[in-house]
């Protein structure tokens, strides 16, 4: 995991200061930031950053934004708190010191396990932070799945009603598992992450097989029960891409699962979705139910760019231009001191003229509305953050592995590794460890890995499978990176929840004994 220094030594080397996160910072006098997005926003650097829109929504953006930090906060302050426990590890009351300072810094106290033996060998600090992730981990999916901090925890009726005036009856959203990706659904594009399906892969290389199932799925629901609505009806399923992108450090910053190439990145996404289309038509001879969006995203400033339709028209390539596209920035700039019917005048007029007669009126609103809410998290980060982060790089906490984990909403929270096994995924289980070998064992902390399976109550046995897929890939990863478990530098927690139940989690084991007969 990152510590502060380390940020702030990799916000020298990139010529910027770190940000401040307390308040939103004077935007006009960070010049390096500007110049850093300049290549994506073309406006000059002489001017003052464009910092507020007409169409954009403040009040919910101090709103995300008070969430995130006090989430990060949680667990940014597990490192500095243990440095201080490690220097009472010799005092006589080392104990009710060290649980006092946890209480007091981290809201819970620590398994007296890892604390009673202290007076005779060094804390397992190592197990420590580990165990601290993980309660973390937990009491921030309790806030989420009892108390819906980010207001989208329920079905939104709205929502389902305009994607199908737009054409369609489903979102099914594909970003890359790297974590500066992870809020891509509730933050970047404001969507009701409930009514949106998202799995993530490395490189956004999605699982075709896996996105054939979950169609298949789709139509048989809309046929047997009507949801969210009849198979008669003219509506489509949208498959959606995104990959990503670094404007401020484009050579070393942009997909590590492409090579940092924007161009081999969208491109894979492209490949990815024709792919997707013509095995639906392949296998179902129905390939025009399926709709394609391609969107890149700049990961330092939450910029989108949308990717219009071929110029030709020719549906043999799914009709994505990948030179073709429209930035959020740009379209913030020049519409930023517009009256709000002007500037959503000026950006439906804009996507009419990009996107030329390939594109469908259904797909040209659901564009508008993607670029529109976009605008929001523009200025919610040159607000807060001075137009681009200062953790321009990886900064996760946990590496997430399994299936759920839909309450993840928040940036460079979590790296993604959706799998049923580890052999299935891992490629993409390397990318996240590789990652983490930078983040946390350079610097002697573990790796932790949440691994889950959700599961419905409603179906006999499925509880019992998913215990079976938390033991059997807790135990694969054990097996995997021995080298890493054997130096205490690989830690899992298992934990399932019932989709139909409570909503809570339930913790099945973790690696981390804190009981002589072992349990979390």
């Amino acid at each position: 995991m990152l510590n502060a220094r380390n940020k702030r030594n990799r916000s020298r080397r990139l010529g910027r200061p770190p940000a401040t996160r307390s308040v939103p910072r004077d935007n006009t006098t960070n010049a390096s930031v500007q110049a850093g997005t300049q290549a994506v926003s073309n406006h000059s650097p002489s001017m003052p950053m464009k910092t507020s829109h007409v169409l954009t929504d403040a009040q919910e953006n101090a709103k995300l934004y008070a969430y995130e930090s006090r989430v990060r906060e949680s667990f940014d302050t597990i490192v500095s708190t243990l440095k201080k426990i490690s220097a009472l590890q010799h005092e006589a009351d080392f104990e009710q010191q060290a649980q006092q300072l946890a209480g007091r810094e981290l809201g819970f106290e620590l398994p007296a396990l890892l604390l009673n033996d202290a007076w005779v060998d060094q804390l397992d600090m190592r197990s420590l932070f580990a165990w601290c992730v993980f309660e973390t981990y937990r009491r921030f999916c309790d806030e989420v799945f009892t108390q819906d901090p980010l207001g989208h925890n329920s079905n939104d009726v709205a929502f389902q009603t305009f994607i199908q005036d737009c054409g369609f009856h489903m979102v099914d959203v594909s970003p890359c598992a790297d974590g500066r990706l992870a809020h891509v659904i509730r933050y970047v594009l404001r969507l009701p992450y409930k009514e949106v399906r998202r799995r993530s892969y490395a490189g956004a290389m999605f699982d075709i097989d896996d996105s054939l199932e979950k169609w298949v799925k789709t139509e048989l629901v809309r046929y047997r029960e009507g949801k969210p609505n009849t198979a008669d009806a003219p509506t489509r399923y949208l498959k959606t891409v995104v990959y990503h992108h670094s404007s401020v450090d484009p050579e070393h910053q942009g997909c590590a699962a492409h090579g940092s190439d924007t161009r081999k990145a969208a491109q894979g996404g492209l490949d990815r979705l024709m792919g997707f289309q013509q095995a639906v038509q392949n296998t179902h001879c129905c390939g025009a139910s399926i709709d394609c969006l391609l969107i890149g995203m700049d990961t330092d400033t939450d910029g989108i760019r949308i990717h219009m339709p071929s110029v030709d028209g020719n549906e043999a390539n799914g009709s994505i231009d990948l030179e073709n596209y429209i930035d959020s920035l740009q379209v913030f700039d020049s519409t930023a001191s517009m009256s709000a019917s002007q500037a959503e005048q000026w950006i439906a007029d804009h996507i009419r003229q990009k996107g030329g007669n390939g594109l469908a009126e259904g797909m040209a609103r659901f564009m508008a509305y993607l670029l529109k809410n976009n605008l929001s998290q523009v200025e919610y980060v040159r607000g807060y953050y001075g137009g681009a982060y200062s953790d321009i790089g990886h900064a996760e906490r946990f590496i997430g592995a399994g299936i759920g984990f839909e309450e993840i909403q928040l940036r460079n929270l979590m790296f993604f590794a959706y799998l049923n096994t580890v052999e299935e995924a891992a490629t993409d289980l390397d990318v996240g460890v590789s990652i983490f070998t930078g983040l946390n064992v350079s610097h002697g902390l573990p790796v932790p890995i949440v691994v889950r399976f959700d599961y419905h109550g409603n179906v006999p046995g499925a509880r019992e499978r998913a215990e079976e897929h938390c033991q059997r890939v807790a135990g694969a990863f054990h097996e995997r990176y021995s080298e890493l478990k054997e130096r205490g530098l690989l830690h899992t927690l298992q934990v399932v929840r019932d989709i139909n139940g409570t909503g809570q989690i339930e913790i099945l084991d973790c690696s981390v004994k804190t009981k002589v007969a072992g349990g979390h």
